[in-house]
């Protein structure tokens, strides 16, 4: 149960002045959520001196400025096109405010003549007479000192006046309770750091630009706490699956050691370290909860597969998630080989399959009688039963929710988890998102893989592109490279991302007709599988994409990558799509086809991928050149976004915190002291609820 003392942070956005059902839906998009809460989250961008207060003559264009005048005549519209216009004056000389579709009822009652008011806003020249159009705030003689101050800026939607939300702001911060303090008070004083309400009433208000700065006291006291908060409901979640208890899963090695001798390469000497962890983790008493973390085409794949076969060779069953059908289907393809070769027994399982096959399966399953599934989520269903899972791994974990892991572990007893991704992250960031796992790192690739070579081309060029592309695809239908060819993206538009797709096909298309395939995210399951399978078995040619080829597709003979308009691309997405290509020993090729206009940011992206091939080293790029929140943005790799902290300003108070948190549990694993309860406090201002429940004594 939230505590009570945080009820009024917790009310709905509809209990602020102002805010009424329809503006309640404008500002709940600006602060992400619909509790005052996150409203407080939500700081400033920048500020509004108003402290200038010159007399009219001396008020100069295109400054903000605050002026005490007296109302002397209104001239309203003689039609709705033009402005109506209130005449005001000082004992120095007589200024014009300008409003257009203005409700003259309002304005007469609001600026009557022969009264004084206060008016501020942006001055302006025109035809020699000083203007104000639309003033920011028009108010009595009084008001002149509360007016006449900073106003910070909050960022806006279309549709919400900053007047509304800077009046509901003022009620969200007059309505925020004293908290119990949860940071340790020798740290505080250290850092030189208010207390949280204080803290959040200064971020609120700041009184020259260098207070909207990152770094400053307040904004890395409040980014602490959200960071504290993150790394402790993640240890939580982590001390949770601990104390459940593990069983040990420990074979004579003999399937294992049949599927490396099958396999046509030696293993790098990372696949070796990471297998030696898992298989460590696997055979002690505690659940494993461990990130296979490597770069594309680093071999996680088959190291998972072996320890899948750890499991079975114990006598016990493992299983593997995968974020798509595409994916799924081409897991068991890259792990059957491995497991003939050992004699296990590998099944898929989609949502599409029905009636009497899966029923079969799901029996199959249950006996025993398969020893590892791969599939879809459709792999945490309610029918799903195993025999005895072992060993749960979950690929691409960032495209499914913790709470999904958990599911799929729940499907044993003590079963074992490993994490897979291929999006390399930088080390702060994984600290923050995987802060509840052991991480293993692949960071070779298997011997024998030539580099890349990344190009970068204007798209002025694109028919000798097309050219080049007609030469390396060759005659005849087999023989010659294979291509693949990503569309551009457009902002969040799916449905303008296809039709940007199917409009390159189809130009494609009749350029070379008969070897030219189309895979969108919109195709069905049947449909997606049968371009797949024609571009595995060399019939197409050029497989144009939207970027579902983004993860995990893996088709050795693909030499040439295009990428259009890679300059709307993130650096690891381009990263990735890169990835697909040059998994054979053949030269590959990739075009990084630009726009005109490139940013300077787009530049150096688009340079330093051209430079490199290190994922881990680009994702630090990344994170500096473009800074957390858009890494963590959901079209990039869906890892949870920070309202407070600022991972490249922040990562330093990361460490700390995932420090600060092993501590406290070390010490108060139930949050059972003072401060223990404090913390409990922080858990629930940052709606980690479910963590709470993970804290009990003991």
């Amino acid at each position: 149960m939230r505590p009570e003392i945080l009820y009024p942070l917790f009310k709905t956005l509809t209990t602020l002045p102002g805010i009424g059902p329809r503006n309640a839906k404008l500002v709940e998009r600006v602060a992400g959520g619909p509790h005052v809460v996150d409203l407080l989250w939500h700081l400033p961008t920048g500020l509004i001196d108003r402290s200038f207060q010159p007399l009219v003559r001396d008020a100069p264009a295109g400054r903000i400025a605050t002026l005490l005048v007296t109302v002397d005549k209104h001239l309203p519209a003689p039609n709705r096109r033009l402005p109506y216009k209130v005449l005001v004056s000082d004992h120095s000389g007589t200024a014009e405010l300008v409003f257009f579709h203005a409700r003259p009822d309002w304005l007469q009652k609001t600026l009557p003549i022969g009264a004084q008011r206060v008016v501020s806003g942006k001055v302006e020249h025109y035809r020699g007479a000083v203007q104000i159009t639309h003033p920011d705030h028009i108010g009595l003689p009084e008001d002149r000192q509360c007016l006449a101050g900073i106003e910070p800026v909050y960022g806006l939607t279309q549709g919400l006046a900053p007047k509304t939300l800077g009046r509901a702001m003022g009620a969200a911060l007059a309505a925020v309770p004293e908290l119990p303090q949860w940071l340790d008070e020798a740290h505080l004083a250290r850092e030189g750091w208010a207390p949280w309400k204080d803290a959040l009433s200064a971020a609120h208000k700041p009184e020259t630009e260098s207070d909207l700065d990152f770094l400053t006291a307040a904004r890395r006291r409040l980014a602490y706490d959200e960071l504290l908060a993150s790394q402790l409901a993640m240890s939580l979640v982590r001390l949770h699956m601990r104390r459940q208890g593990g069983i040990a899963t420990k074979s004579d090695g003999t399937l294992r050691a049949r599927a490396v001798k099958s396999l046509p390469y030696t293993l790098t000497a990372c696949q070796q370290t990471a297998l030696g962890e898992i298989l460590g983790d696997m055979g002690a008493e505690l659940r494993m909860l461990r990130l296979l973390q490597g770069d594309v085409g680093s071999g996680k794949t088959v190291v998972a597969a072996l320890a899948m076969l750890e499991a079975v060779g114990a006598g016990r069953q493992a299983a593997m998630m995968a974020p798509t059908e595409v994916l799924a289907r081409q897991h068991l393809a890259a792990m059957s080989p491995v497991f003939e070769a050992a004699g296990a027994k590998l099944a898929l399982l989609t949502g599409r399959q029905k009636g009497a096959p899966r029923r079969r399966l799901l029996e199959d399953l249950a006996s025993g009688e398969v020893d590892a599934l791969v599939g879809t989520h459709a792999l945490i269903s309610e029918d799903v039963a195993f025999a005895d899972l072992a060993l749960a791994v979950v690929d691409e974990q960032q495209r499914f929710g913790v709470a999904q892991r958990l599911q799929l572990a729940g499907k044993g007893r003590g079963t074992d988890v490993l994490v897979m991704t291929a999006t390399p992250i930088p080390r702060t960031l994984t600290l923050m998102v995987y802060g509840d796992l052991d991480i293993s790192r692949l960071t070779e690739k298997p011997a024998g893989r030539p580099p890349v070579d990344t190009r970068t081309v204007p798209l002025e060029r694109l028919e000798e592109v097309v050219s080049g592309i007609g030469r390396a695809i060759g005659g005849g239908h087999q023989g010659g490279r294979q291509v693949f060819w990503v569309c551009p993206l457009v902002e969040e538009s799916e449905a303008i991302d296809l039709a940007a797709a199917e409009e390159r096909s189809g130009a494609l298309a009749r350029r070379f007709p008969g070897k030219v395939g189309l895979l969108h995210g919109r195709m069905k399951g049947p449909e997606k599988d049968a371009a797949m399978a024609g571009f595995a078995a060399g019939r197409i040619r050029i497989l144009v994409a939207t970027t579902v080829i983004e993860v995990g597709v893996d088709i050795p003979e693909a030499t040439v990558m295009v990428i259009e308009h890679a300059e709307r691309f993130g650096l690891a997405q381009l990263h990735q799509l890169r990835g697909r290509i040059g998994r054979g020993t053949e030269k590959s090729t990739c075009l990084l086809l630009y726009g005109s206009g490139l940013t300077a940011t787009a530049r150096e992206r688009l340079k330093i991928l051209r430079q490199t091939e290190d994922g881990f080293k680009i994702a630090e790029e990344d994170l500096r050149l473009r800074g957390a929140g858009e890494i963590l943005g959901t079209r990039q790799s869906g890892l949870p976004a920070f309202r407070l902290a600022d991972i490249a300003a922040h990562g330093e108070l990361m460490q700390t915190a995932r420090d600060d948190a092993a501590l406290i549990l070390d010490k108060d694993p139930g949050l059972a002291t003072a401060r223990g309860a404090a913390l409990r406090v922080l858990l629930y201002l940052f709606e980690r609820d479910a963590a709470v429940g993970y804290a009990r004594s003991g």
